[in-house]
């Protein structure tokens, strides 16, 4: 395992990130508690926090100590959390001999960096130089983020931020749970029978909602999970109904329902969607490699997703997204490639890539995670390459951008979409610009 013994508690996540991001695959621990391991400590970092200056020792196994300090303002945090992340990533990245893609960037919202600075009237030549020199971002990541960041821009001049919110409603049932999730989600062979009592609580949420924010303008609804789509047709219509009656729609721009998985998709769940005027949903097959739903623990086939695809858009859905994962168990370029070609066939409106979180595949006993952290990169970041230029390919263009902690290869999610069809409730919650409701 690798420490962090800090002097005293600050910056304590900012470090732990940071390492975690050079090295995904080890325990890591940065405190200023005292305590004892039972794991062989293989790395140590020493920071001091001394009255101008911060001052970081390290030692490897069996190696010499080597030191660093640097002046530091402690009345401006931060700066004083800029400078300490800019020594311990050159730290890191002589100890490694790597680069990290987005650089100090450990935050979940990079695109909050240019999105500020362009509402400020920043040039993007402002943009990248301040990122550079603050982050050590690479030139490819910034050009991502500005780009969408002014994408963003664009697509939310039709919010109402000052009398605006937003709605999540959340059903936390799943058909099967994946190996790799960690949302609230429970199997609904084990919960049918408590989903109207669910249901039942939820209209009681909605009530309270509905008069609280009632002289407010509702701008957009998501319903996700879990599988929304685990409800049996009339349960999708009663909540749906209770959503239309409780609430004013006239100022809603988007309403989204999760379909998700491919089993859980009938032509008559449908129907009740789009009978209440819903035409934005998600099909989530997350790979189209049938060896991969098998481990990850989709019971579904590749055929059952292009057959539900298939429906939908029968059934009139002028607006679908799909989710794919890249860094799933047993995958190399070339099975992003072939899922990427599928999903080409179907055209769909929206793609969002998903980069895999180690802590979600730490529960997954699968021989790849035994990769080396530099064969990781280099498969993460020929499928990204590959999902951008595919996407490109597909006429959807970048719009929203987020990062988990523990990414693999400490790279991104990002949500790709036609000029028309950008899923405005995304951007909300990245960027933060009114409040949503859960």
């Amino acid at each position: 395992m690798i420490l962090a013994k800090l002097s005293k508690p600050e910056f304590e996540y900012d470090i732990h990130s940071l390492i975690k991001a050079f090295f995904p695959e080890e325990n890591v621990s940065a405190t200023a508690e005292d305590k004892k391991y039972e794991e062989e400590i293989t790395l140590q970092f020493q920071v001091e926090y001394e009255p101008q200056q911060i001052k970081i020792e390290w030692k490897g196994k069996n190696q010499e100590s080597h030191d660093r300090s640097f002046p530091v303002d402690f009345s401006d945090r931060t700066e004083t959390k800029n400078e300490l992340k800019q020594n311990f990533y050159q730290i890191l990245s002589e100890i490694t001999g790597k680069k990290l893609p987005w650089g100090t960037l450990t935050g979940i919202r990079p695109t909050k960096i240019p999105m500020k600075f362009l509402e400020e009237g920043k040039t993007e030549e402002e943009i990248r130089t301040y990122m550079q020199k603050t982050y050590f971002a690479s030139d490819e990541k910034i050009d991502l983020s500005i780009d969408i960041a002014e994408r963003e821009l664009e697509i939310l001049k039709k919010i109402d931020y000052e009398n605006g919110y937003s709605l999540y409603i959340g059903i936390p049932f799943c058909p099967t749970t994946c190996l790799y999730c960690s949302f609230t989600s429970y199997p609904l062979v084990s919960w049918r029978q408590k989903v109207d009592s669910y249901l039942d609580a939820l209209e009681k949420e909605l009530d309270y909602v509905a008069v609280k924010f009632g002289k407010k303008h509702l701008n957009s609804i998501y319903i996700g999970g879990g599988t929304p789509t685990t409800l049996e047709p009339y349960q999708l219509d009663r909540l749906i109904r209770k959503i239309r009656c409780s609430f004013d729609l006239s100022h809603c721009l988007e309403f989204t329902v999760e379909a998700g998985r491919p089993d859980s998709i009938t032509e008559e769940k449908l129907k009740v969607i789009k009978n209440h005027d819903i035409t934005r949903i998600s099909i989530n097959p997350q790979s189209m490699q049938q060896k991969t739903l098998d481990v990850i623990g989709r019971k579904h086939t590749v055929e059952e997703i292009k057959e539900a695809y298939a429906l939908a858009r029968k059934t009139g859905f002028d607006n679908i997204n799909m989710d794919i994962i890249a860094g799933l168990p047993g995958e190399d370029i070339s099975d992003m490639e072939d899922t990427l070609a599928q999903i080409a066939q179907m055209h769909p409106d929206s793609l969002t890539v998903h980069s895999l979180a180690i802590k979600r595949a730490a529960r997954m006993e699968m021989e790849d995670l035994n990769r080396d952290a530099k064969e990781t990169h280099e498969i993460l970041s020929g499928m990204i390459e590959r999902a951008a230029k595919a996407a490109k390919e597909m006429d959807l263009f970048p719009y929203y951008l987020y990062r988990q902690k523990n990414m693999k290869g400490n790279f991104e999610n990002v949500g790709y979409a036609k000029v028309d069809k950008a899923g405005i409730y995304n951007i909300l919650i990245m960027e933060e610009k009114q409040p949503i409701i859960a």
